[in-house]
């Protein structure tokens, strides 16, 4: 069995606290505690409760982040509470008991998208934490039993997985409205029946996963990830698409960003890149930005 590590992360608040696995948790979807007695089906949760200045749990699947109460900080009891969970999930131990919690109604809507070969299938359920793109089954097969499923259809090209949507790219060979209706029904029946969606994050940053820590971030780096954030994804992922920070040159003020799902090859991304994100960036980061350029994931 692999060793498992648990990392500390901080978070924009103070009493958030993240520690990350470097092993997936829990399959899909999120668990949020606010007392012992929520967390009936999580015994990690509930061993977490019992430390007193543990005030909310959320599990994921591959962080559990913990809100603390102001009676300590958490320079005092992090590495203690790091160590408490990394010897849990080591042991072996249930994370979540998730084959005894109630099954919600999973609804799953497909979208049409700027991108013609690109079609988005939202879901009323979380997916992953974490945005993963395969460009071939043999991507899928090492970290995504979902993705490996869908392409068994002869017909699918790429696939992008984010929160609460999969955008899935197809060959030429034929049109969406032939075939989004059975794809639609395979992912619900998929998700509904509990199957694994993430088996494994990929373990090097590639166009499958191209987060970037922010604590390797400079501060002109690091505003530039936060108007990508708080500005542009949320469009961008409206699409089916999602648009992740690769680098920034300070010497030719150029920034250098990945386009993965329906943006990866959209004729329309030029324009939005251009007119859109390269604009913004310059007007909020004046004499800061000279160029965005795109690398299609």
């Amino acid at each position: 069995m692999d060793s498992i590590k648990i990392n500390i992360q901080e978070t924009n608040n103070e009493t958030i606290l993240k520690f990350v696995s470097s092993k997936i948790l829990v399959n899909g979807g999120s668990y949020e505690y606010n007392n012992i007695d929520e967390a009936k089906n999580s015994p990690l949760a509930q061993q977490l409760f019992y430390l007193p200045f543990v005030k909310k749990v959320l599990i994921t699947a591959n962080f559990i982040a913990i809100q603390r109460y102001d009676i300590v900080e958490w320079s005092d009891v992090e590495e203690e509470v790091r160590e408490q969970i990394e010897a849990y999930v080591q042991d072996g131990n249930s994370v979540v008991k998730e084959e005894t919690t109630k099954k919600d109604a999973v609804e799953v809507y497909a979208e049409v998208t700027p991108n013609p070969a690109v079609m988005k299938f939202g879901t009323n359920k979380a997916l992953t934490q974490t945005d993963v793109e395969f460009k071939n089954i043999e991507e899928a097969s090492k970290s995504s039993p979902l993705a490996l499923a869908l392409f068994s259809f002869p017909f699918v090209k790429e696939i992008f997985i984010s929160e609460n949507y999969i955008s899935i790219t197809k060959y030429d060979m034929i049109d969406w409205n032939e075939v989004y209706q059975e794809v639609r029904t395979f992912i619900r029946s998929y998700i509904q029946e509990g199957k694994k969606i993430i088996s494994e994050l990929p373990k090097q940053q590639t166009t499958q996963n191209v987060e970037v820590p922010k604590e390797n971030l400079t501060d002109t780096e690091t505003k530039i990830v936060d108007i990508l954030d708080e500005y542009i994804k949320p469009a961008v992922a409206s699409d089916g698409g999602n648009i992740a920070f690769q680098s920034y040159d300070a010497n030719s003020k150029r920034v250098s960003v990945i386009l993965q799902g329906a943006c990866s090859g959209c004729p329309s991304s030029t324009v939005t890149l251009k007119n859109g994100i390269e604009t913004m960036l310059k007007e909020m980061l004046p004499n800061q930005i000279n160029e965005v350029v795109a690398i299609n994931g």
